[in-house]
């Protein structure tokens, strides 16, 4: 196998120096059985619609075995890169690899299966949360208890980034949430990794944005699934009001609180059917007339808190005296208020609908230039004043969420690069461009221009913000996402990665390609590494 290091240059992106045996691409792509492979066009272009890459090889494994001997393989050539692909939810090319091997997770086995102690759950990296969900609860009554809102990500891929939702706030992000992780490194290495064993490699994984290794099997720890859900949404008028409420609720250490907070921004314009008052209602026969709790004076957006207190058969008499407690501390705007009793799977399944009726309308295909920003608590008043009702005051056609969570149920030893302050905001700007000749492209250049324009002002305004899941060009800017965690990243992969051959679309490190010292013939059979799991503490 190549030896190499890292030779870091300054104002440049990290290189690689190799020296020792390589073999070259070619080879090893022929060494590559075809029948394996899947149509490459499907991995050239991600959800985003913005970036386009064409690898060599688009390959289905089954198995981590065959994970490892693509990463082997890679390692053994001049100049390959993989990367993962969970369900191709990527909006800046992060899972594209130009010219290389991108592996489809969705296939990978074995199937979901309860732990030994019954508290936790082995699933494969490519398993779709939304699978998660049905089989736990089906099958157990039990259920993880983080999320996201979108179900329809992998496991693997939330893992790699962080995996928020409006239950962060008392459970923490989905990737503080996991006992234990079988990961691919990319010497071909199957190895288990926990808080207690490989640690670092452990942590290093979780939001590392697959820079150390692939996810082939996470086990996440279970709860007791509730049976309902009482949901809630209330609008306000006032930011500042709306972001004194929602962090009350999300700091409070009484557990008899909302089990769920979020919240979002809207367009004070009944006639936007996706950004304005129709966004509110819950239920489709809850419309209303918003000028009867309006005054002339609302501004051009308004906010609404999305609430929900989970809850059994045998407490669903006491429900309505856990809401009306919480609710009467809150200053919204009375009247303009709706709510439902749904099932705990139909409300984390929600956003299955918005899906659905954006494949029929056709926007489900069209570009996503989507923006995800944390945003400390102590900016975002500011940044309301400035974004939501200046720049994004006609809305996005799609949501905006905006919503806090505490740092302190981060681990300060995973990747992940946070805002500084205990509270911070998720920014999700999500936008949908309506299908259209020539239209389409023209609208999502204009909002990734938008895009950098917010971006623009909050650096110019100094806040403490940081881009969730993120894609930069240049190594300073990595290097100002990171802060003072670079020098940490850096040497993380120089240990697990140091050739550069995983997650090229990231943009973070690059691969050289060196001259092959020895060439085989394109016959040459290239062994797989052999399967074995290294659990070896640190």
């Amino acid at each position: 196998m190549m030896i190499a290091y890292l030779d870091h240059h300054p104002h440049q992106q990290y290189g690689l120096v190799s020296a020792g045996e390589s073999t070259s691409d070619e080879t090893i792509l022929c060494a590559i059985d075809v029948d394996d492979a899947g149509d490459v066009s499907v991995a050239s272009r991600d959800f985003g619609g913005g970036v386009f890459s064409r690898p060599a090889r688009f390959l289905r494994p089954s198995t981590a075995d065959d994970v490892a001997r693509a990463l082997h393989l890679a390692g053994r050539s001049a100049g390959l890169t993989v990367a993962a692909r969970g369900n191709g939810h990527c909006v800046g090319g992060q899972a594209m690899a130009a010219g290389g091997i991108v592996l489809d997770m969705r296939g990978l086995g074995p199937q979901m299966s309860l732990a030994l102690d019954g508290a936790a759950v082995d699933v494969p990296g490519g398993v779709l949360w939304s699978e998660v969900l049905e089989w736990t609860v089906s099958n157990k009554g039990m259920a993880p208890p983080s999320w996201t809102d979108y179900l329809g990500l992998t496991v693997g891929g939330t893992l790699s980034n962080g995996g928020v939702s409006g239950q962060c706030f008392r459970y923490g992000p989905q990737v503080a949430n996991v006992v234990e992780m079988e990961v691919v490194t990319p010497d071909g290495m199957r190895r288990l990794c926990s808080p207690s064993s490989n640690s670092d490699l452990f942590f290093a994984v979780l939001g590392g944005l697959g820079q150390f290794g692939i996810i082939t099997r996470a086990r996440l720890p279970l709860l007791a699934a509730p049976k309902m859900v009482r949901w809630r949404r209330v609008v306000y008028t006032d930011f500042e009001i709306f972001a004194g409420d929602a962090e009350s609720l999300v700091t409070q250490a009484d557990s008899s609180t909302f089990d769920y907070v979020e919240g979002f921004v809207f367009v004070n314009d009944v006639s936007d059917p996706v950004s304005g008052w129709n966004s509110v209602p819950i239920l489709p026969d809850s419309a209303f007339d918003p000028s009867e709790f309006l005054a002339d004076s609302s501004g051009p957006v308004l906010y609404c808190l999305e609430l929900a207190l989970y809850y059994d058969d045998h407490a669903a008499d006491h429900v309505d005296e856990r809401e009306e407690e919480t609710l009467r501390r809150l200053r919204y705007m009375k009247g303009a208020e709706f709510s439902a009793d749904v099932g705990y799977v139909e409300f984390l399944s929600r956003v299955a609908k918005v899906e659905a009726k954006a494949r029929a309308g056709g926007t489900w295909e069209t570009p996503h230039p989507w923006l995800n920003l944390f945003i400390s608590a102590g900016d975002i008043v500011d940044f309301d004043r400035h974004v939501f009702q200046r720049i994004l005051r006609r809305g996005i056609g799609g949501p905006m969420l905006v919503y806090p969570m505490r740092r302190s149920g981060w681990d300060d030893r995973m990747s992940v690069a946070l805002p500084r302050s205990e509270v911070f905001y998720l920014v999700a700007l999500l936008r949908f461009i309506a299908p259209g000749p020539g239209e389409a492209g023209e609208a999502a250049k204009a909002a990734e221009e938008q895009n950098r324009q917010i971006l623009r002002h909050c650096r110019s305004k100094g806040y403490d913000f940081k881009v969730y899941i993120p894609r930069y060009d240049n190594e300073a800017d990595w290097a100002a996402h990171f802060g003072g965690g670079w020098g940490s990243f850096v040497q993380r992969k120089r240990r697990y990665d140091p050739m550069a051959v995983l997650a090229p679309g990231q943009n973070i490190f690059s691969r050289a390609r060196p001259p092959a010292l020895a060439v085989a013939p394109a016959t040459e059979s290239i062994a797989p590494p052999p399967s074995t799991v290294d659990d070896r503490d640190d």
